[in-house]
């Protein structure tokens, strides 16, 4: 419920992925839609399995279920020995070698590994008889009739390395991270019209991914936060804004860490930075040294699943509204829809997960001086029309759909339920309805 759509945006701008399941929930709804992302992107998934040292599913049952329902091969890099308060440890398979698990210890110091072939005696006096047996029988089956080790699969995302711990003691955090250095990629090559862009090119590029106005309540700032792409960032240089067709000087770039900010002099592919924006950013721009007409892929709209209609309490307040409305849907915050010919005293707002209204509501509140009024709205869906000569007056809809345009204009419908949207698409033979749009 507290998942926004910067959850989602982010991955766009990432080069790798680390997926935490809770090994007593298994694969959950959000989980599912941010491996979509990952999915689409083809970037390597790295999946930690957390919460060993606590009651939960079988390490099998696990593994199927992360095949069958994210429909991804995996390989376990270790493997569980004893679950719950029989939890031992996990036997890493790469090593040959056992990592002891202290759970009074709490990742203070390193955990105890014992080396050795997994039929050595000294494995069967520390385990014992059964967890020993146990453990044997698990490796064999893996090594048998698991899948094998594939740098190449695990890059391209089709196999995902699966690692067992548990992060609140620590354990087995540090082997996962080391891990996952040691396979994961270097900045790899973006998307853009030109073609791939190498991280190796020496022109300066990169896209704005993420906005966020007022970090900073005292100063009103609002920082766009760049992922760079190619090239050497230095402090102060003059790039241009595609999108604008405008030269644009980068002043102040800083690096956050919590509510620490540090004013960045260089920076290089793989790099987020924040840069002041003075109202000129959008999400999705391409900032880039001399080649004007380079434009990166475009970052989606993901689909909100919560709808409120929103009014302010206070006409007076109508300018401040509205300008905190823009501002948040600028940021990515909030989608806003209007329905065809009705002005902005109607608005519809869409957030991925529904603790973001109270989130909209907090914000226009302290930083606009806005009160609102919200009224949930029972439609679950968004689909995006994509069809010549759109007419709103003759698209066959259900009596429970709704026909609203987004910021851009583009024309959408919001469902209740599944059933609506197979009933509009089998009268609409010529539309085609889509999950994810992108920005102009």
């Amino acid at each position: 419920q507290d998942f926004s759509e910067d959850t989602y945006r982010t991955l766009m701008a990432a080069d790798s992925a680390v997926m935490v399941i809770d090994c007593s929930k298994g694969v959950e709804d959000q989980t599912k839609k941010l491996f979509h992302v990952c999915k689409m992107r083809g970037i390597p998934i790295f999946t930690f399995i957390n919460k060993l040292d606590r009651a939960g599913k079988d390490p099998f049952e696990l593994l199927e279920e992360i095949e069958n329902v994210l429909g991804i091969r995996s390989y376990p890099m270790n493997w569980p020995i004893g679950t719950d308060r029989d939890f031992k440890g996990v036997f890493n398979r790469t090593k040959k070698q056992i990592e002891l698990f202290d759970d009074g210890n709490h990742g203070q110091s390193m955990a105890k590994a014992v080396r050795g072939d997994i039929t050595d005696e000294k494995f069967r006096k520390i385990l014992g008889e059964e967890l020993h047996n146990h453990l044997m029988n698990d490796i064999s089956l893996l090594d048998l009739a698991g899948d094998k080790f594939d740098l190449n699969q695990i890059l391209n995302g089709n196999l995902t390395p699966v690692y067992f711990g548990s992060a609140l003691t620590n354990f087995g955090v540090e082997p996962f991270l080391e891990s996952f250095l040691s396979i994961t990629t270097p900045p790899r090559p973006r998307l853009s019209n030109l073609g791939q862009i190498s991280p190796d090119t020496n022109n300066f590029s990169g896209f704005i991914f993420k906005i966020q106005a007022n970090m900073n309540p005292t100063h009103r700032d609002r920082i766009a936060f760049l992922r760079i792409c190619s090239g050497k960032f230095e402090k102060g240089m003059t790039v241009n804004h595609v999108q604008e067709n405008k030269k644009v000087r980068l002043a102040q770039p800083q690096q956050f860490l919590a509510q620490e900010r540090v004013i960045v002099e260089t920076a290089y592919p793989g790099d987020i930075i924040g840069i002041h924006d003075p109202g000129i950013f959008k999400i999705g721009d391409t900032l880039c040294q001399d080649q004007s007409k380079l434009q990166y892929e475009g970052i989606p709209l993901f689909a909100p699943e919560h709808f409120s209609k929103i009014f302010t309490k206070n006409s007076l307040k109508r300018k401040q509204f509205i300008k905190g409305i823009t501002q948040l849907a600028e940021e990515g915050a909030i989608q806003v829809y209007r329905r065809p010919n009705i002005g902005v005293e109607e608005l519809i707002v869409g957030v991925v997960g529904a603790l973001q209204f109270e989130v909209l509501e907090y914000r226009l509140k302290n930083e606009y001086g806005v009160d609102i009024v919200m009224e949930r709205l029972s439609y679950r869906y968004i689909r995006w029309i994509v069809m010549n000569n759109f007419d709103k007056n003759t698209f066959n809809i259900t009596m429970d759909t709704l026909i609203v345009e987004d910021e851009d204009g583009h024309p959408a419908l919001l469902f209740q339920n599944e059933w609506s949207i197979e009933r509009v698409k089998e009268r609409n033979k010529n539309a085609i309805l889509k999950e994810i749009s992108f920005r102009k």
